[in-house]
C-alpha cells in the first residue's frame, strides 16, 4: 500500500501511520522477487497470450488445459488465482432450455448412442444438428458435423434456408473428408429435415447409419448442442452481424481457426501420451 502511495503521501508519514520502520520498507523495494513470484510473472504472460489468442472467451479450466498441453504443470487452482489477480476473465456458460416439437421417428431408426458420446476411434460416430444465428438481413443457418472421437467439426454448411440442402452438404463436407468405406453411425434430433426420405435415402446410400434422439429429449443430442452453445456464448452474442456474409466468415473463422484446431492439439496430446487429462466432457445446453 505504501508502494502504490507514495506519489499522494509522504514515505515516512505513511510508515508511521501503519508502523512500519522506514529502512524495512526501502529494504523490501530494493529485495529481488523470489523464484516462485518470478514463476508467476511468466506463467501470468502466458495466461494472457491464450487469453488474448481465444478472443477473451477462455475461462480458467480451458487454459489450464491449453498450458497443460505446453508443458506447464501449474495446477488448475493456481491459473485460476492468476487470472483473478491480473484480472482475467473467460466468458461463463449460461444455461438455457426450450421446447420443440419432435417429428415422427422412421420406423426402422433407432437410438444407436443412448447417450453414450464416447468414441474409441474417429469417424465411428457424427452428430448432427442445426442452429440459428442472427442477421440485420435476417437468419444464416447452420448445420455441422461432429466426431465424437475429437470434438472436430468434420462438416458444416451455412444457408439462409433451413432445409434438407442444409443438412446434406454438412454431411456431404464430413463424407469428403473421410478416408476410410467403414459405417459411421449419424446422430440427430427428430427435426423434418433429418426425418425427410431425401435425408434417410441419401444416408443409406453413403453407408451411415441414422440414429435419432428420444422424443423431447435434448441430452440425447448433447454434444452437438454443447458446441453450439460455446460457438453462441463465445462468437455469435459477443458480435451484431450485418450482413449474411460477415456472419459466414465469422463462424468459418471460429471453426477452421480456433475450435478444430485446439480440439486436434488436445487429440495430439493424448495420443502421444503427453497428457494425463481425461477427455474433454460434454455439456448439454
Amino acid at each position: 500500500m505504501i508502494e502504490r502511495c507514495r506519489d499522494a503521501f509522504p514515505i515516512r508519514m505513511m510508515c508511521r501511520h501503519l508502523n512500519v520502520s522506514p529502512s524495512g520498507f526501502y529494504d523490501w523495494c530494493e529485495r529481488p522477487l523470489s523464484n516462485r513470484a518470478k514463476d508467476n510473472e511468466r506463467l501470468t504472460e502466458r495466461i494472457k497470450v491464450h487469453h488474448a489468442e481465444s478472443d477473451g472467451v477462455m475461462g480458467a479450466p480451458r487454459i489450464w488445459r491449453e498450458l497443460h498441453y505446453d508443458g506447464e504443470t501449474a495446477s488448475k487452482n493456481r491459473v485460476a488465482r492468476l487470472m483473478q489477480k491480473a484480472d482475467i476473465q473467460g466468458i461463463p456458460q449460461r444455461r438455457q432450455w426450450r421446447k420443440k416439437r419432435p417429428e415422427k421417428r422412421p420406423v426402422d431408426v433407432r437410438n444407436h448412442l443412448d447417450r453414450d458420446f464416447a468414441a474409441q476411434q474417429p469417424n465411428t460416430k457424427w452428430a448432427t444438428d442445426i442452429t440459428y444465428i442472427r442477421t440485420a438481413e435476417n437468419w444464416l443457418y447452420l448445420s455441422i458435423v461432429l466426431d465424437l472421437h475429437s470434438d472436430v467439426v468434420v462438416g458444416w454448411s451455412m444457408s439462409h434456408r433451413q432445409d434438407r440442402q442444409l443438412v446434406i452438404q454438412a454431411v456431404l463436407m464430413a463424407l469428403w473428408q473421410r478416408k476410410e468405406s467403414t459405417p459411421v453411425v449419424l446422430h440427430s434430433d427428430r427435426g423434418c429435415q433429418f426425418t425427410s426420405d431425401e435425408y434417410q435415402h441419401f444416408l443409406k446410400g453413403h453407408n451411415l447409419v441414422c440414429s435419432m434422439s428420444a422424443v423431447g429429449s435434448a441430452a440425447d443430442n448433447a454434444a452437438v448442442e454443447g458446441f453450439f452453445g460455446r460457438l453462441k456464448r463465445e462468437r455469435v452474442n459477443r458480435r451484431q452481424y450485418r450482413t449474411r456474409a460477415e456472419a459466414r466468415a465469422d463462424i468459418f473463422d471460429y471453426i477452421e481457426r480456433f475450435h478444430n484446431p485446439m480440439k486436434q492439439r488436445e487429440l495430439d496430446g493424448l495420443n502421444q501420451g503427453r497428457s494425463t487429462l481425461p477427455q474433454p466432457s460434454v455439456i448439454s445446453g
